[in-house]
Order: structure tokens, then sequence, then C-alpha cells
């Protein structure tokens, strides 16, 4: 059987603060089933992306301790398709490792690099636009991301602003790349017509983000390239813990994607959204009369626009509350305005000053 050149790499490391209490240390976001479908966010992710690449070709990412609940939540994959991070530093040290991994493996390589959490509602449109990305990146000497036709000026998202002279077919050339704007700037872009949502989604040949890496990112390059003879080997794993603490935390958008000349973007529009906040996931969960998005058992009164989550065995009242975010966990409780979320990393660090690192 002729060999498939194409990878998937799940990156499943973070711990997903911003829906504390529910996501913990000790069990991230990316293992629970957040959406209420019955699967978690990495379930649905690998289920996604096996309509395009072969189980063997997967790979994930994550911390050293979750690389038990990967394989439970994952029973396809084999234990060596499982890279363990020692400790986090951002995306592009992660990227750098999953590239280099596979390139010792199959040089012909190209890859799609992922995140664990997304929601997409059009599965069948999403497939094509990755196969059509992993073609063009195959043809191409190019970096692919994937840009999402924005439905509102959200101010949560990063945007990419395409080169409306520079067009390959469905791809555009890449003119800026935008980090979290205001809302007057972001109702500016949605008007202008020319930026899409930054999906962090991504799309090359192993041997073109490692040249990239060389180019922007030496440094990185340098420490990966420094344990080259352990890949695929038995000493991989010690040979990572070792240099891993010598990179610096630099995400692939700020290190690389801004920098290079050969940046395209596929824009679509898939139903996708980055449920990276008690926010964000309100806006996709039913609502009752009142507009409350309820998960549980959970009795409201006189109460509008909340997103409740009661935990199963408990049973939860609230009154006379508007636009709040209400969540209860085994041992902790979250009362926040849902205009106020960005605060829950900081409620999490106090939490942890004050009770200690099992409530959080």
């Amino acid at each position: 059987m002729e060999k498939n050149h194409r990878y998937a790499v799940i990156m499943a490391g973070g711990i997903g603060s911003r829906f504390w209490p529910v996501s913990k240390t000790s069990r991230p976001k990316q293992f629970l089933d957040i959406l209420g479908t019955g699967k978690s966010f990495i379930r649905h992710t690998f289920e996604r992306f096996s309509k395009v690449i072969p189980a063997e070709n997967f790979l994930v990412v994550t911390n050293t301790r979750y690389r038990p609940m990967v394989l439970e939540h994952l029973p396809e994959l084999r234990e060596e398709q499982v890279l363990c991070e020692p400790l986090s530093r951002n995306t592009a040290p992660c990227v750098a490792y999953a590239a280099r991994h596979i390139h010792a493996i199959d040089p012909a390589a190209t890859m799609v690099v992922t995140p664990s959490d997304h929601l997409i509602l059009n599965e069948n449109e999403f497939s094509e636009v990755i196969t059509e990305g992993l073609g063009f990146a195959e043809s191409h000497d190019a970096l692919v991301t994937i840009g999402i036709q924005p439905g509102r000026p959200d101010t949560g998202y990063g945007y990419i602003q395409i080169d409306t002279g520079k067009k390959d077919g469905s791809f555009c050339k890449v003119k800026t790349f935008t980090e979290k704007p205001t809302l007057d700037v972001a109702k500016m872009f949605v008007e202008s017509g020319e930026f899409f949502w930054n999906a962090g989604i991504f799309i090359w040949r192993t041997e073109k983000i490692l040249r990239e890496f060389e180019k922007y990112l030496p440094e990185v390059a340098q420490i990966f390239a420094s344990i080259a003879g352990a890949y695929n080997t038995p000493d991989e794993q010690a040979a990572i813990d070792h240099i891993y603490p010598e990179c610096r935390n630099v995400s692939i958008d700020y290190g690389i994607m801004e920098k290079s000349a050969d940046t395209y973007v596929r824009c679509s529009d898939f139903g996708w959204s980055d449920i990276g906040t008690w926010g964000s996931l309100y806006t996709h969960r039913p609502k009752d009369v009142d507009d409350n998005a309820i998960t549980g058992e959970a009795i409201a009164y006189d109460t509008r626009g909340c997103l409740i989550s009661i935990p199963e065995g408990k049973v939860g009242v609230v009154k006379g509350l508007e636009e709040y975010i209400v969540v209860a966990s085994e041992d902790s409780l979250l009362i926040c305005p849902r205009s106020e979320e960005q605060c829950i990393r900081q409620f999490v660090e106090d939490v942890k000053l004050k009770k200690g690192d099992e409530y959080v």
C-alpha cells in the first residue's frame, strides 16, 4: 500500500483556566464534555480530522501528566503517538517538536496542526477545506492558515487581513495578522471585508516549516536540531525533557506566521467557534424563554441571559440575576457577570494562593 504522507497534530497541553471551576489542572477542558454531546473536545477533534487523516498518522502533543487521559479518550492511538512536553512553552516549541518528530519518520510529510477544543458545525465543509489546504501546501512553498468569515465584530479573536490582489485559486496571500482588537477596530475590520477570524489551524510541509524556524526562530530550531539522533528512538523523551526548558515561550503566530513572506489563508465559513470561554459556550448553548443556557438540575426565578451549569447529583436555585455565569463543580462555585469573565484567570490565581493547587 502506498504510504500516506499527511499527518495531523493535535495540540492538547493547555489547562483551560477560563473554564474554571469545571476545567482544572487535574482534568482540563479538552478532556471534558463541555458541549453536552457525550464526547470530549479532543474526541470530537480526532473524529473530525480522521475523515481526512488516517489514525496511524495522528500525533497529540500534550503535557506529560495528560498522556493517560489522551490514550483513554483516543484508544485508536499507540503510546508513541502521544508526544509529551515536560512543561508548557506555548505553540512554537510544540510545533517545532512535532515537525521534527514527523520529519524524522517521513521527510515528505505534510502536517496540519490544530487546537483540541474547537466547535465545527459543518464538518463536511470543514473536511473539504482541510483537504484543499493539504493539497495547496503540498504543491506550493507556502504556510497555510484557515480564516473564518466573521459573523460579528468579536474582540475575542485574532484577525487575518487578506491581500485581495494576490490570490491563487481559493487561497489568498496574507497581508497582516492582528491580535484581539478593540470593539471599534473590530467593527472596521468586519465592514472592510478584508479581515477574517484566525482559526489557529495551520498546514505546511514539515520541510517548509523547519526552514521557517531556521529563518525566524533560529534559537528554537537549534534547540530541537541538537537532538536530531533521538527522534523516534527510546531516547526521545529523555532528550526532550532535557532541552525543553531552554525554549522561550513564544507562539507560532508571533514567531513565524506574522513574519513569513509565504503565508496564505484559505477563507471559509463552516460554523467555527473557539469555545474558549463560558461566554462563547453561552452563545452556542440552547436557551430557555428567558435566554438562560442551563446545564444540569437548576431552577431559575426572575433570571435572564445567564449561563448556569450544575454538576450531576446537585440542584441549583438562582434568583434575580441578569447576564451572569453561575458554574458549580464538586468543590468550587463561580458567580460572575458575563461581561467580566476576563477576570476568571485572575480568580484562578487568587484561589490557588488562598486554597492551594487542588482547587484549580
